[in-house]
């Protein structure tokens, strides 16, 4: 009985460890699959945003060149509510955004959080720990700020 409990606490733990290594599997539009551990000694920024979002519009551009500007940083668009793919892909296209997108949904979100606003953007350190939550507007600036301050 005590060998099979010890057991179970190992296989716990092993899994609790994969769980927070990989906090996240998000498939984007080219078809790679990004994980938390593929960005080890990197910031990791993951941002949920919708097309019809004028916050989410706005903060984009401070994305793009956090994510252009720092090799320290990786920068994950989620899409969320959205009813054809190809409305977002063109709004991709139009707004120049070089960092990876995903078309999301609450599934896949769930993986983070239960996403109750847009914009929500998620902060992991380099170690792949979570770090912070921003719900609302961020700018480059204000992660900026953030980061270099950890």
């Amino acid at each position: 009985m005590l060998k099979r409990i010890i057991r179970f606490l190992l296989i716990a733990i092993l899994l609790s460890l994969t769980i927070n290594v990989n906090a996240f599997q998000f498939q984007d539009t080219d078809g790679k699959f990004h994980t938390l551990s593929d960005y080890k000694g990197r910031w990791v920024i993951i941002n949920f945003w919708a097309t019809w979002c004028p916050p989410c519009l706005e903060e984009i551009p401070d994305l793009i060149a956090l994510y252009e500007g720092r090799e320290d940083v990786m920068v994950i668009g989620v899409a969320m509510e959205f009813s054809d793919p190809e409305v977002v892909m063109a709004f991709v296209e139009s707004m120049s955004i070089t960092y990876p997108t995903v078309l999301g949904n609450r599934r896949i979100a769930s993986q983070l959080d239960d996403i109750s606003m847009l914009p929500s953007t998620y902060f992991f350190d380099p170690d792949g720990k979570p770090a912070a939550r921003k719900l609302g507007l961020v700018t480059r600036k204000s992660i900026e700020i953030f980061i270099d301050k950890r």
